[in-house]
This record gives structure tokens, C-alpha cells and sequence, in this order.
């Protein structure tokens, strides 16, 4: 787990990765969010990153959720207001953390949530999958995921190639948890708290679909809820060259729930 502290806190964020990458991957929003007065609370999800176990590998999808969990109970001794943000499969832990439990939070922040899969298997090794996830949950293979399917910004392209860090290889094991958690982020949709939730979504997202993010979206019986489709940009919104209006609204959503949170209080 890392935390970074900024120098004039306001609230504190727990910050969830995505699949395949790693806690290192957020450097300019930590940077950003730390400035306009934001601790950050953050690290690798089991089996990526520099998290011990075997990489590319998760028992269950609940190892991300008490992972996310040991995160937020930090976050919450700041005595600061807390705010979840999760990127696509973080998005996708953060929604089933909340449905599993209830935890004083300020609101949630989605980016490009994981509530579907582009590419899935074809039937015939759809089937073989599920049957080697019984027998040999472990054994991995390629992704098949490239920065230019996340962002269109180059400046990841090489660094990502290069980074010995960001996995190329998930097991079969891996594949049959994100895809159940996937069907219960909608199955106990009742059970998503009433807390302030902004999505942000990438409209060119070729790694979600992005009817399936709509759909949980449309399904969600919560009262403050908002999503916002960014036209043009790839699946890493705070990655992409207009990653600087993204954050001017995702800071704005933050800052509306601090104001209102004074108010109430």
C-alpha cells in the first residue's frame, strides 16, 4: 500500500488500477489530485504490480475486494472525508466492494468501469477455458491488450512496451472470477449504496463496451448518479490528451460533494 500526502488535505482517495497495469501507471493524477489538496491512498491488486503472489493470478475476485478494503479503512483513519476512484477493472472492484459492504464514503468516481468484456473467447475455447479453470486455474495466456487499444496518448506507447511491470499473461482462473464479478456488479445492482457516483466513460472504448456500462447505469436506482461520455477518447480517460478536462470535472465532482457535506453538516 502507498500513501501519498498533500500538503493541504481536503479529503482522501482511494485509487484502484485496472487490469494488466500497476499502481505506477498514475503518476500524474496522484500529482494532480495531490495539489488540489487530495491524499492519496493506493498500491498493486494481488498478482500485478509489484504485489507478491503468483502474477497474473487471483484465487477469487474477492482478493481485489479485501485488497480495496484494507485500502479504504486506511484512508478513513485521516478522519477526512473518503472518495473511491477506480479505473475499468478498479472500477469493477469498487462497485462489488460497495454491494459486499457499507462504508462511510463521500462518493465514487468510475473510469471506463469494467461491467463488460470486448474480444471475448470463441465458444469452442470458451469451453476448454472452463474446464482447465477446474483443473489448471493457473496456467496463463496472453491478453492480447496494447496501450493503443487504451489510449491514443504516445507517450505510453514505448513505456508500456517496455515496462516489465504491466502484465501480457492472465490465467484461466483470472479470466472466469473478473467475468463473475462482472454478472454480480449486475445481479445485486440493489445492493449499491446511496452514494454520489460519476462516471466517466470513454466513448472510442475498445475494451469495454460501452452498452454495458449504460445498461448497469441505467439499472442504478440511486438518486445522485451522473455519467459522462467522453466522445473520441480511449479507455484510459486520464490518460488521454484531454486528460486535463477530465480531471477539471472529476475534481469538480469531488469539490460539489466537500461543499455539500459542509452544508449538511
Amino acid at each position: 500500500m502507498l500513501v501519498r500526502e498533500s500538503e493541504n488535505p481536503k479529503a482522501v482517495i482511494v485509487l484502484i488500477h485496472g487490469a494488466f497495469e500497476h499502481s505506477g501507471r498514475y503518476e500524474w493524477l496522484v500529482n494532480q489530485l495531490n495539489h488540489n489538496g487530495f491524499h492519496i491512498v493506493y498500491g498493486d491488486l494481488p498478482g500485478q504490480g509489484t504485489n507478491k503472489g503468483r502474477r497474473g493470478f487471483i484465487k477469487s475476485f474477492d482478493d481485489y475486494i479485501v485488497t480495496a478494503e484494507k485500502w479504504i479503512n486506511h484512508a478513513l483513519t485521516f478522519e477526512l472525508p473518503v472518495f473511491l476512484l477506480g479505473h475499468s477493472m478498479g472500477g469493477l472492484t469498487a462497485i462489488r466492494a460497495l454491494q459486499e459492504k457499507q462504508y462511510p464514503i463521500q462518493g465514487v468516481l468510475l473510469s471506463s468501469p469494467a461491467l463488460g468484456i470486448h474480444n471475448v473467447p470463441e465458444k469452442p475455447l470458451y469451453f476448454v477455458s472452463k474446464v482447465l479453470n477446474y483443473i489448471l486455474p493457473t496456467i496463463l495466456f496472453k491478453t492480447n491488450i496494447h496501450s493503443e487499444m487504451a489510449t491514443r496518448n504516445d507517450a505510453f506507447y514505448a513505456r508500456d512496451l517496455a515496462d516489465p511491470l504491466y502484465l501480457r499473461k492472465v490465467s484461466v482462473r483470472w479470466y472466469h472470477e473478473f467475468e463473475k464479478a462482472i454478472n454480480e456488479a449486475f445481479e445485486k445492482i440493489n445492493d449499491y449504496p446511496e452514494v454520489p457516483t460519476l462516471i466517466l466513460q470513454a466513448g472510442e472504448d475498445l475494451l469495454v463496451p460501452i452498452d454495458q456500462v449504460e445498461s448497469w447505469y441505467e439499472k442504478l436506482s440511486i438518486q445522485d448518479k451522473e455519467i459522462k461520455i467522453w466522445e473520441n477518447l480511449y479507455h484510459e480517460v486520464f490518460n488521454e490528451p484531454e486528460r486535463d478536462e477530465v480531471l477539471t470535472m472529476a475534481l469538480h465532482f469531488l469539490n460539489t460533494q466537500l461543499v455539500e457535506e459542509k452544508q449538511e453538516g
